[in-house]
């Protein structure tokens, strides 16, 4: 048991705990299909009377927004960018997870169950992550219909390769542009719907404000990136499916405009923001270049099937790998951890690199990279072979850095890639304000403190094609609901609301750029809040993002003007908050005293520096209302049933 005091106290208050009402009970296997018998359902006729705004149209939200059209809703989709074929989702690589067990290698739904409460380092629901596993076996027929061009084996069967924390070949793949494939097919599905009238597509769109009416989500305010205007939108229910929030740090895989605020408007209108510390580092980027880099390139999880990964023994060794002969290598990661070697789960493997670096022994500019080595596979299997699996990640890699991978082992670093906190809902998605749905990486359900890779993908089509569509039936069967109309007091308080923050923002007219506001910010959460954390340094990241706040909104420079394009404007928005975010990880940090998937405290580690977790305390969800300066934390207590809950090994 943790002995350590709780600072986090003068920082937060505490509520009373919470629980997932909606979950069946009876035995797990057979838990989805009660929950699906026992909704209610909406007749044909009824579901043209219905309507549904989405926001987001990735592979979540653009699944949800084709198969409720289909099914005959009226369903209103919004993104910021200028078309849904744009949305995040299409820059995922590696492939994406079902248990079909077409390896006949010991596979189930079971298996992929364990794998991913395990991976999750025990901090998952067992029944969503059962039912996640259920459906995903249904997913990938579903995409080989739309035309998805898996990888094929020579006799025509779909290939699969192996990803980190397991250890079959569950992973579906087209190349390495799996969630392009993907979403292409999510998008034509889509635009179907479009063409048909079910949906309504409103692009270059930004939420900016969740509309309440008599305790119900009943619409939002956006505005038109091209024109300024300020619009307002209602329906029967909202979907939030708008992707997480790794920008916090800056520096990500994410694309440049994903952002937080359509969750954050939410979550200040009481929506519970459950687990906002759990950040996955992804140990497979391409290392930092220089001070103006404004993202960071993620190589697929993919390469480390045949890739194998190390340092030179001795540090400062600053010879060139093809220099460094085999006996003063250490591929660390195969000897630390045998059983799975270069396979390991994102966070063992991010935070075994990181160590390595630490007692230099890293590569590259600053001695942050270590090296991901492909001669033995070329060797093994010939160039044109691993040309066919893995060749555009190679181009790729190649003109970013100017370096032949095929010749020299590329150099890799840990980066924030996905986040697994999100938005809290229940078994149907439905967070704790009635009539408000969050589908995909916006919400916190599925991955515990750690995704397993190829999973992201998985569970956003889950959400969109099999489980939302089935439960908010179940809401909606209720409706339709009263119609809200554009000068109703409510719908007048969100929009002046907006309103009033964008007269703000553009007034302040200080002396520093949104950008400069926004890199100091994700300097301090990686420094503090990233890989490792510790008491003092959490406490101390606290003040400098409440300092730094206060000066964003007091000295930030937005040029232009609302009523017409304006990204700096669009930018500052976001980066507000961002700020209010960032604290919220920090005290959510600092409240979770134990090490714990990725998530690293300097105080909780066992002899050999392994992660410690503290079940006896944290085996709970934070589920966090929104206080200002004091939030208040709720709990939901995690119980599991059919996975017992121990020290994750992978040796």
């Amino acid at each position: 048991m943790s002995t350590t005091t709780n600072a986090s106290e003068q920082f937060h208050s505490v509520g009373v705990d919470i629980a997932d009402a909606k979950a069946p009970k009876g035995p797990i296997e057979q838990r989805w299909d009660s929950r699906k018998f026992n909704a209610k359902l909406v007749n044909p006729a009824n579901r043209r009377k219905l309507s549904v705004i989405i926001v987001g149209t990735g592979l979540a939200g653009a699944s949800a927004a084709a198969t409720l059209g289909e099914a005959g809703y009226h369903v209103k989709s919004f993104c910021y960018q200028d078309s849904p074929r744009r949305a995040h989702s299409i820059a995922a690589q590696g492939g994406i997870n079902a248990a079909k067990n077409y390896r006949n290698d010991g596979d189930s739904v079971y298996r992929l169950f364990y794998d991913t409460v395990k991976g999750g380092d025990f901090r998952a629901r067992e029944s969503n992550v059962y039912r996640l596993a259920q459906v995903s076996v249904n997913i990938i027929d579903q995409c080989v219909a739309q035309g998805v061009p898996f990888a094929r084996e020579y006799g025509g069967l779909l290939d699969n390769r192996s990803f980190g924390g397991v250890q079959v070949s569950r992973t579906f793949y087209a190349r390495g542009q799996t969630g392009q494939q993907l979403l292409i097919g999510a998008y034509q599905a889509l635009e179907r719907q479009i063409g048909a009238g079910t949906v309504e597509m409103n692009t270059r769109h930004e939420m900016l404000e969740l509309i309440m009416v008599d305790d119900r989500a009943r619409g939002i305010i956006v505005r038109d990136m091209v024109t300024g205007e300020i619009e307002t939108h209602t329906a029967d229910a909202v979907v939030l499916a708008t992707g997480g929030y790794g920008n916090v740090f800056f520096l990500s895989t994410n694309a440049m405009g994903s952002n937080i605020t359509a969750p954050w408007r939410a979550h200040r209108k009481g929506a519970y923001f459950a687990n906002p510390c759990y950040t996955q580092i992804h140990p497979t980027c391409i290392p930092v270049s220089g001070d103006y880099q404004s993202k960071l390139t993620l190589m697929s999880e993919s390469l480390r099937n045949d890739g194998r990964i190390w340092v030179p023994k001795v540090a400062g060794d600053d010879r060139l790998p093809s220099d460094i002969p085999e006996d003063e290598r250490d591929y660390y990661l195969e000897r630390i951890y045998p059983s799975f070697g270069n396979l390991v789960p994102r966070d063992i493997a991010s935070r075994a690199a990181k160590y390595q670096c630490d007692a230099g022994k890293g590569v590259g500019p600053g001695g942050l990279g270590v090296y991901l080595d492909f001669a033995e596979a070329i060797e093994r299997l010939g160039r044109p072979a691993v040309e066919a699996k893995y060749g555009n990640l190679f181009d790729m890699y190649a003109q970013i850095t100017g370096e032949n991978p095929y010749e020299q082992p590329m150099r890799i670093y840990p980066a924030v890639h996905y986040t697994m906190g999100g938005l809290w809902v229940d078994y149907d998605l439905q967070s704790n304000l009635t009539g408000l749905f969050v589908a995909g990486e916006a919400n916190f359900s599925e991955h515990g403190a750690n995704r397993l890779g190829a999973s992201a993908l998985m569970q956003g089509l889950a959400d969109g094609y099999f489980v939302l569509p089935n439960t908010i039936a179940d809401y909606l069967a209720s409706g339709p609901y009263e119609k809200i109309a554009d000068d109703h007091p409510a719908v007048l308080e969100a929009r002046a609301a907006v309103e009033e923050r964008v007269h703000k923002l553009l007034s302040i007219n200080g002396t520093r750029t949104v950008d400069s506001f926004h890199k100091e910010l994700g300097q301090i959460m990686w420094e503090y809040c990233g890989m490792e954390r510790s008491e003092e340094g959490l406490i101390k990241a606290i003040g400098m993002i409440r300092e730094l706040k206060a000066e964003f909104w007091s000295n930030v420079k937005v040029t232009g003007v609302n009523e017409e394009l304006n990204q700096t404007l669009e930018r500052a928005n976001r980066v507000g908050d961002f700020f209010e975010l960032g604290e919220l990880m920090c005290i959510d940090a600092l409240n979770r005293r134990e090490s714990c998937g990725g998530h690293f405290r300097a105080e909780s580690q066992t002899e050999d520096g392994e992660a410690l977790r503290h079940d006896d305390e944290f085996a709970y969800v934070s589920a966090w209302e929104f206080g200002g300066d004091t939030p208040v934390l709720h709990k939901e207590p995690l119980e599991y049933e059919y996975v017992e809950m121990k020290a994750r090994s992978y040796k």
